[in-house]
C-alpha cells in the first residue's frame, strides 16, 4: 500500500477538479462550523491532523456528491481515486480555501471563520468557543453574556465562527478572503496599519502569511491497491473507523449495506428527503436503525452484514411504510410536528414497528393508549436514560409478543421511571435541554398559548427574526444574578415561549413592571395558557422562589391534564 505526501493545496485541487470522488459507503458531510474552526486552529499551530485514506480502483463503484462543488466535466481517469477517510476535513478545508458553500441537510450555507490578527501568543490562546449549534436551535436561547464579556473572550482566540459584530472589528479578518488574496495590503489597511514603520506591520504581516501556509500543510495519504475488491475495501473502511472510533455504528452499517446492495444510498436519501418535506429531517442513521428493526426485530447493527440484498430491500420497503405511519401519528394524534420536540428519535422507530406489528389497525381505545405512551415516553425520556439501544430492543421484543402490547409498554415505562404523572418536584431544577421543557411547549400550544404582544400562536415554524420562537426568562438573568444560583435562574419554571421582538422589548424588566402593561393590552390569558402566576405578590425578586413553586404546581397540573386528554 503506497504512502504519499499531499499538501492541503494538492488535496483541495483534486477535490475541486473532480479527480477525487466519494463512494456511497461514506456518510454525508456533518461537521459544524465549530469543528471547522478547531481544525484550522490545529493546522495554524502546526499540530498533527491525522492521515487520509484513498482507494484507486478500476472497478465501477457507486458514488455520491461531495458537499462542495466539483468540476463535473472531469474525466474519470484510469483508476478512479476514491476518498475513504478524511471527507470531513477535506470538505471543510476546500470550503474555506475556495470560499464556497457546502450542502448540509439539503441546504447550502457558507462556513465563515474569522482570524484574529491580534491574538495572544500561541501558548496563551484560548481554544474553546461557546456555541449552541444543536437540535434546539429552532427554540433560540438568549445571549447569556454581555457584549463586552463576549469580546474579551473572543479576543483570546485565533479563530471564531463569524458574527456581524466581530466582522466590524478591525483586527478580525475573513479566513476565506485571506486565502482569496495573497496581497496583505488590504487587510493591513483595514486593520489600521499605516505603513512599514507601523509597529503592528511586521506582526500582522507574519500572521497573515502563517495563515496562508495552511495550504502547504502535508497530509500523509495511504492509497489502497487497485486490485482490491469493493468488499475488501468496505472491510478495511469498517475496521479503520471502528478502531479509531471516528464514525458512529450507523455510518459503519451504511458501508456494510452498500457492499451487498449497490445504490442503496440513493434510495435512503430519497426517503430522507421525503420525510424532510413533511417537517421531519431525520439523521440517515435513524432510517438505517429503522431498517434493521424491520429486518431483524432488533435495532442494533451487529448483524447487518449477515443480511442478503433481497432481505435488506424487503425490510427497507416495510420500514418506510412504518416510518410514514409514525410521522402521521406523531403529527396528527400527538401534536409533535418536528423532531426538535422529541426527547429521542427512537420513539419514531418504536411507533413505526408497533404500526407494522398491528397491521396499522388500532381501535379508538388503542389509539388513546398509544398517544398516552408516546407522550409519557417523550416527557420522561424513555430512550434518553442509560443504554437507549438496549431499552429500545426491550420494547421491540415486547411488541412481538401476544396480549395487550400497549399496556405492556406502559407498564415497562412505569418500572423505569417510577410514576407516570409529572410532580412539581420532578420539574424543579430542569432546564431548557430537558424533555419536560419540550412537553411544556406541546401542552401550552395545545392550550392556545400566544405571543404576549403579536397575538401569534406559539410555533417553532414562525418566519422572521421578530416572530421566531425564543424562550424568555420571566425574571431576567440580570435581575436575579448574584441573588440566586444559575440552576435556579435557568429553571424551566422561569421560562416562557415568546417571539424574538417581544423578548427584546421586555429586555431586563422585572415582571412586576411589564406584566401589568401586557395584561392591559392582551389580557391575562397570555400568561394563564403558559401556567404563569400573575399574583402581584409573586412578581418581585424577593419572592422569586415562591413564584417558581407556584408555577411548578401549575405546570404539573397542566401536563397531567394534557396527557389524559
Amino acid at each position: 500500500m503506497p504512502q504519499l505526501d499531499y499538501t492541503v493545496n494538492d488535496l483541495v485541487g483534486l477535490l475541486r477538479d473532480g479527480e477525487l470522488r466519494l463512494p456511497e459507503m461514506q456518510r454525508r458531510y456533518v461537521w459544524k462550523s465549530t469543528r471547522v474552526r478547531d481544525l484550522f486552529d490545529s493546522l495554524y499551530r502546526g499540530y498533527p491532523s491525522g492521515s487520509i485514506l484513498m482507494w484507486q480502483t478500476l472497478e465501477e463503484v457507486q458514488e455520491q456528491d461531495f458537499a462542495i462543488a466539483q468540476n463535473q466535466d472531469a474525466n474519470a481517469h484510469i483508476g478512479t481515486l476514491l476518498l475513504l477517510d478524511g471527507q470531513q476535513r477535506l470538505t471543510s478545508l476546500s470550503a474555506l480555501i475556495r470560499g464556497e458553500e457546502v450542502t448540509v441537510r439539503g441546504r447550502k450555507r457558507k462556513i465563515d471563520l474569522l482570524f484574529n490578527l491580534e491574538h495572544p501568543d500561541l501558548g496563551d490562546v484560548d481554544v474553546t468557543e461557546v456555541n449552541e449549534e444543536d437540535d434546539q436551535d429552532r427554540i433560540e436561547d438568549e445571549i447569556d453574556s454581555t457584549e463586552d464579556e463576549l469580546l474579551r473572550r473572543f479576543n483570546r482566540m485565533i479563530f471564531v465562527v463569524a458574527t456581524r459584530k466581530l466582522e466590524q472589528q478591525p483586527q478580525w479578518v475573513s479566513v476565506s478572503k485571506v486565502f482569496a488574496n495573497d496581497d496583505n495590503g488590504p487587510f493591513l489597511e483595514s486593520a489600521g496599519v499605516s505603513g512599514f514603520k507601523d509597529p503592528l506591520y511586521k506582526k500582522y504581516n507574519e500572521r497573515l502569511t502563517a495563515l496562508r501556509k495552511i495550504r502547504d500543510y502535508k497530509y500523509r495519504v495511504d492509497v489502497l491497491n487497485r486490485d482490491m475488491s469493493y468488499k475488501e475495501v468496505t472491510e478495511i473502511f469498517v475496521r479503520v473507523n471502528s478502531l479509531g472510533a471516528k464514525l458512529r455504528s450507523s455510518d459503519l452499517a451504511l458501508a456494510q449495506i452498500t457492499a451487498s446492495w449497490r445504490g442503496a444510498l440513493k434510495s435512503f436519501e430519497e426517503f430522507q428527503e421525503q420525510c424532510a418535506k413533511d417537517g421531519f429531517y431525520l439523521d440517515l442513521g435513524l432510517h438505517l436503525r429503522n431498517l434493521m428493526t424491520f429486518a431483524d426485530g432488533r435495532s442494533n447493527f451487529s448483524r447487518v452484514s449477515k443480511f442478503s440484498k433481497g432481505k435488506l430491500q424487503e425490510a427497507w420497503e416495510e420500514s418506510k411504510k412504518g416510518m410514514e405511519y409514525a410521522l402521521n401519528f406523531l403529527k396528527e394524534n400527538v401534536g409533535i410536528d418536528s423532531p426538535v420536540l422529541l426527547s429521542s428519535p427512537f420513539i419514531m422507530v418504536m411507533l413505526a414497528y408497533l404500526g407494522y406489528q398491528q397491521d396499522y389497525h388500532f381501535s379508538a381505545e388503542q389509539g388513546r393508549k398509544l398517544r398516552y405512551w408516546a407522550l409519557i415516553a417523550n416527557a420522561k425520556g424513555r430512550y434518553s436514560r442509560g443504554s437507549s439501544e438496549t431499552i429500545l430492543d426491550q420494547d421491540l421484543a415486547s411488541a412481538q409478543k401476544s396480549g395487550d402490547i400497549l399496556q405492556t409498554l406502559i407498564d415497562q415505562l412505569k418500572v423505569q421511571v417510577g410514576r407516570l404523572d409529572i410532580s412539581p418536584e420532578e420539574i424543579e431544577g430542569r432546564n431548557q435541554r430537558s424533555a419536560i421543557f419540550k412537553t411544556m411547549f406541546l401542552a401550552f400550544r395545545d392550550a392556545g398559548a400566544k405571543d404576549w404582544y403579536s397575538d401569534l400562536k406559539i410555533s417553532i415554524s414562525h418566519k422572521g427574526v421578530s416572530h421566531r420562537l425564543q424562550f424568555h426568562h420571566i425574571f431576567p438573568k440580570n435581575i436575579l444574578g448574584g441573588h440566586y444560583t444559575s440552576r435556579e435562574i435557568d429553571d424551566v419554571a422561569n421560562l416562557a415561549f415568546i417571539g424574538g421582538k417581544t423578548n427584546r422589548r421586555i429586555s431586563d424588566k422585572v415582571p412586576s413592571e411589564y406584566f401589568p402593561r401586557i395584561i392591559e393590552s392582551n389580557g391575562e390569558d397570555v400568561f394563564k395558557t403558559q401556567c404563569i402566576p400573575t399574583d402581584p405578590g409573586l412578581l418581585n425578586r424577593s419572592s422569586y422562589k415562591e413564584f417558581l413553586a407556584a408555577r411548578r404546581q401549575c405546570i404539573s397540573d397542566r401536563l397531567n391534564q394534557f396527557f389524559k386528554e
